[in-house]
């Protein structure tokens, strides 16, 4: 109790020096299964997102933003707890073990279904700070290896359990109940620094929205990027319950002081291609991964600006600490790095790489997955990731165990390398023309697996028996 007094007092004391008597209100929001190419300022010729427009153009798009996971529970503990999935080991919903049992070539690393109470969340470090924090909406960690937003330093939880199913018909994936609790938080909060979380079930199936709006969207002409109605229908009320939330904050007075993100928690479902980029949500190419990304913070951020460094969401644990001006808590590792530099258009980056680790199997293959995985039926595979600058190289670790690791890393299949500034569709594979780049990234990728302890499957699966 003295250390947890001790460290909200520095706290206070560093808020103070650092942005002065107030510190800014944070607002989060997380989209679920928001693809890149779903929004309207990345290019969708269907869907429309006029409030997330808005707020792109109010604040600093990141191009080359990225969630922690290719699916749900595992980029929610990254998001939470500011670690990569190799020190909370929630790789996966539910399991690792997921997909045909005689086409894995190895026993999966297992899962851990929640994040663990003792792991010290955003949540918890800035409310030892003084800050008012709430979630509303999906929480997704709660298994029994997890804990309660309750205990997790969510002071206020709003969690609509009933987002999964159906809804009323004009509270489609209770986007507006979520939002008006939210809204209530903030306007109970407004005179104190408050934290909201708004994890939203939009636009996760079962896809639902509103009468009228699908009538919207089944009258414009079909795309064939995006051939169903219903998905833009749920998109466009995902967005207009987002802009209800930016309006509260207008009407408090309360713009000019709050940090404002908006992200998802991974790529699309296949009823969504996101050509250019390959993949969907489960995968780790790029449309499994990379998200619609900005943050607004008046006076920090210049309105309508872009950055193209590659960040994460483990670096919003950082960013909101150095925002608030709060002590990172005693103990405690973070992986992400405080973004507040590249906010300010001032500087860069310390680090070189981003990383990604997922030691199973994920079933139901996606779009334009590797032909492997198509063949088998499988999203993703037991793999590891490294993006690089321009560069992203994937090692799948069924090769690189069983087929001959780097003595035959030119015949095995192990290593994919790609240069995403010329090749943003990951069509190229460049792991044998560029083999120092590839040779680059693979030793900083291996290290990688060391600082973090990253299990790497590598019994074979006695199982294994392929048609």
């Amino acid at each position: 109790m003295k250390q947890l007094l001790l460290f909200t007092l520095l706290s206070a004391l560093l808020v103070h020096a650092a942005w002065g008597a107030t510190p800014p209100n944070i607002v989060l929001i997380f989209a679920d299964d928001l693809g890149w190419k779903d929004v309207g300022y990345q290019g969708s010729e269907f869907n429309e997102t006029p409030n997330i427009d808005r707020l792109a153009r109010q604040g600093m798009v990141f191009t080359s933003g990225y969630a922690a996971a290719g699916n749900c529970a595992p980029s929610r503990a990254c998001l939470l707890s500011g670690n990569y999935t190799p020190r909370h080991h929630v790789f996966a919903v539910s399991s690792t073990d997921r997909g045909p049992k005689h086409e894995q070539r190895l026993v999966p690393i297992p899962n851990r279904s929640g994040l663990a109470e003792s792991n010290v969340t955003i949540a918890d470090a800035l409310k030892s700070a003084g800050y008012a924090t709430g979630i509303f909406g999906k929480w997704h960690l709660d298994g029994p290896n997890g804990a309660l937003p309750s205990q997790q330093g969510f002071d206020t939880v709003f969690e609509s359990k009933g987002g999964w199913g159906e809804s009323e018909p004009d509270n489609p994936k209770r986007v507006y109940s979520l939002t008006e609790a939210a809204c209530q938080f903030m306007e109970q909060h407004r005179d104190r620094p408050f934290f909201v979380y708004l994890p939203h079930y939009a636009i996760h199936t079962k896809l639902q929205a509103r009468p009228a709006t699908l009538e919207k969207f089944k009258a414009k002409p079909s795309k064939a990027e995006h051939p169903s109605p219903l998905y833009a229908a749920c998109t466009y009320d995902l967005d207009d319950s987002i802009g209800r939330l930016l309006e509260k904050l207008t009407e408090l007075g309360l713009d000019d002081n709050t940090l404002v993100v908006f992200t998802s928690d991974n790529g699309a479902t296949q009823q969504s291609p996101q050509e250019p980029l390959r993949g969907n949500k489960g995968g780790y190419y790029e449309g499994g991964i990379r998200e619609p990304w900005i943050v607004r913070w008046p006076g920090i951020t210049q309105p309508g600006s872009q950055c193209d460094v590659p960040v994460i969401n483990q670096d919003l644990f950082p960013t909101f600490l150095a925002a608030a001006g709060v002590a990172v808590p005693e103990g405690k590792v973070l992986d992400g790095e405080s973004l507040i530099p590249l906010l300010k258009g001032t500087a860069s980056l310390q680090r070189k790489s981003i990383f990604w680790h997922f030691p199973g199997y994920l079933n139901t293959p996606v779009i334009r997955g590797r032909e492997l995985d198509v063949r088998t039926g499988f999203r993703s595979r037991p793999v590891s990731v490294i993006r690089q600058g321009d560069w992203k190289l994937h090692l799948y670790l069924e090769e690189w165990v069983l087929d001959g690791g780097r003595e035959k890393i030119a015949s095995n299949g192990a290593v994919e390398l790609y240069n995403l500034q010329q090749d943003i569709g990951e069509h190229d594979n460049l792991a044998n023309s560029h083999t120092d780049k590839r040779d680059k990234l693979l030793d900083d990728l291996l290290a990688w697996h060391q600082s973090v302890a990253a299990p790497i499957p590598s019994q074979p699966n006695p199982n294994y028996a392929p048609n």
